[in-house]
């Protein structure tokens, strides 16, 4: 695989310590995987990591005794490693590590009331609060390495597509076509897919969230692929819509709508823009045809080591832009009886503009 650079790991602790200090926070439980892998190096499928001025600790299971040292090691992170055999075990070397906080902060909005519940009674009398999404915010600004991967990423789906597009012309099912594009990019250094892919054809393309199934993709007819694949613990997105042959005037004034849209998006995403502007610039283009009540759905959202993070691009978002933002940009309009279209892009957002990752054609025919 292409030679990667290094990612900043061992900063992100001092900011997140530097961020409890301004909540008014003596500690953090992080229990969100994906954001005990940012901060650790860590990939094992249980853990815990409490975060203080003192020092952090990264509690796991005996599965993990040799892999949660060695990755916490690799990426440089100052973390003390604890091994308990029993999840009540693990609560018991938190509250130990502690010991002396005053008030405790919880991801609550991955926390479950019984992990609450049995998390106060180890830490008590601290006093456990809401922390809200602190990690997910310190995540929103990708340093180059982040980029980096994310690109490499980016770059395998482009060449996953370009591989397999032709194979549209001799009708494969759509779960065929879905399973052509995992391999291509597994084969080319994939860790896996960044989700499900959705490759909807006909009168499936009309359905935003649709799942590949055994129908036939047929000539003049619109597919939407949406896919993705990862690196390094990095996701991509793109979503191409392609017919083979003409697929009628009606569907061709969808394509074009929203390739002026996801245009008009791109143009909008800059530094210091509200989100939801980014949303207004491309809903606008498809207001303008009459076709707004087939818009659905917001036109992006943040990637990451998750397919969906923050920031949102809606029209309900409060986020705006900050340098090193990676986002997606993807109007779609959907019509029964016509079927759907939409494009998608993920850029990372820049001083001058969206510098785009993702590089597929997207013309319409093949």
């Amino acid at each position: 695989m292409t030679s990667l650079p290094p990612m900043e790991v061992p900063r992100r602790l001092e900011r997140l310590t530097a961020v409890l200090e301004e909540a008014g926070l003596d500690a953090l439980v992080v229990s969100h995987l994906p954001n005990v892998r940012y901060l650790t190096g860590f990939t094992g499928s249980a853990g815990m990591l409490l975060v203080h001025a003192g020092g952090s600790v990264l509690v796991t299971d005996g599965r993990y005794r040799d892999q949660a040292g060695e990755q916490v090691a690799a990426s440089g992170a100052v973390v003390d490693v604890a091994i308990g055999a029993t999840a009540a075990d693990q609560r018991e070397i938190l509250a130990a590590s502690a010991s002396g906080a005053a008030r405790v902060g919880l991801e609550d909005h991955v926390v479950t009331w019984a992990e609450q519940r049995a998390l106060s009674e180890r830490l008590a009398p601290a006093e456990l609060v809401a922390a809200g999404a602190l990690v997910e915010d310190l995540r929103r600004s990708k340093d180059p390495g982040e980029v980096a991967r994310i690109r490499l990423a980016c770059s395998i789906a482009d060449a996953a597509l370009d591989a397999v597009r032709s194979r549209l012309a001799s009708s494969p099912t759509e779960s065929e076509f879905a399973l052509g594009l995992e391999v291509e990019m597994r084969t080319r250094g994939a860790s896996g897919v960044s989700f499900d892919a959705i490759v909807a054809s006909g009168p499936n393309a009309a359905m935003p969230h649709a799942r590949p199934t055994d129908r036939r993709i047929e000539r003049g007819e619109l597919v939407v692929i949406d896919f993705g694949c990862i690196v390094d613990g990095y996701c991509s997105d793109m979503t191409r819509t392609l017919s083979v042959g003409d697929p009628g005037p009606d569907a061709r004034r969808l394509f074009e709508t929203v390739m002026t849209a996801n245009a008009a998006g791109r143009e909008a995403v800059t530094v210091g823009v509200e989100c939801r502007a980014v949303d207004a610039a491309a809903r606008a283009v498809v207001d303008a045809e009459g076709l707004g009540d087939a818009f659905v759905h917001g036109t992006g959202h943040g990637v990451g080591v998750e397919i969906h993070e923050a920031p949102r691009l809606a029209a309900t978002s409060r986020d705006t832009l900050i340098e090193g933002d990676v986002v997606t940009v993807e109007p779609g309009v959907y019509v029964t009886g016509v079927g759907g279209v939409r494009i998608e892009d993920t850029v990372v957002v820049t001083a001058s503009g969206a510098e785009p990752l993702t590089c597929s054609p997207k013309d319409l025919l093949l």
